[in-house]
């Protein structure tokens, strides 16, 4: 087997983020490393979760899972125990599997409710369990107060304790884990397809300013257009692709109303995999000002595309960018410094081609699927002895 792995190592997968029938880009950051894995000789069973409150999805044939509902007190408040009852829901289902084929690893995404379920599990069937943080709020506080906020720390706490290993997607993440709480933990950032995601021909660029993620505030898209509206007069050929769905898009439509440049803002919803690649690879950059990112696979995906990417200091991607040399970095709510850096690329191609260049070249270097799946595979073996 490639670089000496154990083959055929079964590892059960437990997540609430998992592609489905429909929608292919919700948790393809779960399936992609994993189709990787299977090269490497582990072979993966998913359980994908969803609560009760919402209709259980129905499994795609490209990213084939079970999927499970599982009962929950209403809202935040019920998260703290939610892992329990998912717990006593799949317990019965995985103790067929693990007797048909021996499961070595149980994987979680997210403490709550994934790693309180596979900490149940663990505690059932003696099998050792890890567990990945995906996001800042590391101790589902949900950037809440009050009690129900304290729950949901001291069961996110309880489930770090347990596990073998956390796998944080960041070293920021990191840190703000061992603020708290003295858990093994190891940084395994994302992976990106970049055969997917890859350059186009220069000749297909459009002067398009891409955001990709879901329509919400945290996410920065009123900054953008902001922004933009500083510099439209300047730029007039320039347009604004939104992709994503969200709470928030009725006050974005609004916005850009008001500023005057609803006729240069385009709303394209959820697309597939393959349209958000060629609409990177089609941009002159793209842009993402979030508030609250632990890494954001859409980042790497761009500059896998070669294109330059804006993104804020203070969020896991300061890891991977080096301003000015294979992305663009501005603080946090930065509107000045957002004018600016779009004056600055928009008006120069070659400085794009450059950065973007890099960007790839980051991506090929040290943040490919192969790799993520490699040293996912390191902490299976880890873990399972």
């Amino acid at each position: 087997m490639p670089g000496g792995y154990t083959a055929k190592l079964h590892v059960l997968t437990l997540t609430p983020f998992y592609p489905s029938k429909g929608d292919e880009v919700s948790g393809c950051f779960v399936a992609e490393p994993l189709r990787e894995s299977s090269a490497l000789g582990v072979v993966s069973s998913v359980v994908a979760v969803t609560s009760i409150y919402h209709a259980r999805p129905r499994s795609s044939s490209e990213t084939p899972a079970e999927w499970v509902r599982y009962p929950q007190l209403p809202g935040n408040f019920g998260l703290a125990s939610a892992g329990l009852c998912l717990g006593t829901v799949l317990l019965g289902k995985v103790r067929q599997l693990h007797g048909r084929s021996p499961i070595q690893v149980i994987h979680a995404h997210a403490a709550l409710p994934c790693g309180q379920a596979a900490a149940f599990l663990s505690r059932h069937l003696k099998i050792p369990f890890v567990v990945t943080i995906h996001g800042l709020d590391v101790f589902n506080r949900c950037f809440q107060d009050g009690i129900a906020a304290r729950w949901r720390r001291q069961s996110s706490l309880t489930v770090y304790k347990k596990a073998r290993q956390v796998i944080c997607i960041s070293d920021k993440v990191r840190r703000l884990l061992a603020e708290e709480c003295e858990a093994p933990a190891e940084v395994v950032y994302n992976g990106t397809d970049a055969t997917l995601f890859s350059p186009g021909s220069t000749h297909d660029e459009t002067p398009t300013i891409l955001i990709v993620g879901n329509l919400l505030v945290g996410k920065g898209h009123e900054l953008v257009l902001r922004a933009f509206a500083r510099i439209k007069n300047s730029h007039q050929g320039v347009n604004v692709s939104m992709i994503g769905e969200g709470a928030d898009r009725d006050r974005f439509v609004a916005l850009a109303k008001d500023l005057g440049i609803a006729d240069r803002v385009q709303l394209h919803g959820r697309v597939g995999r393959a349209e958000v690649a060629k609409a990177m690879r089609n941009c002159a950059l793209l842009v993402l000002p979030s508030r609250f990112e632990g890494l954001g696979c859409v980042y790497l995906e761009a500059m896998a595309c070669g294109k330059p990417v804006i993104a804020c200091r203070g969020q896991g991607i300061e890891e991977i960018i080096c301003h000015g040399s294979n992305g663009w970095l501005i603080p946090v709510d930065g509107l000045e410094e957002l004018v600016e850096a779009l004056r600055v690329l928009l008006g120069d191609a070659a400085l794009r081609m450059r950065i973007g260049q890099a960007g790839r070249q980051t991506i090929l270097d040290s943040l490919t699927l192969t790799r993520q799946a490699e040293s996912l595979m390191k902490i299976y073996e880890g873990a399972a002895q």
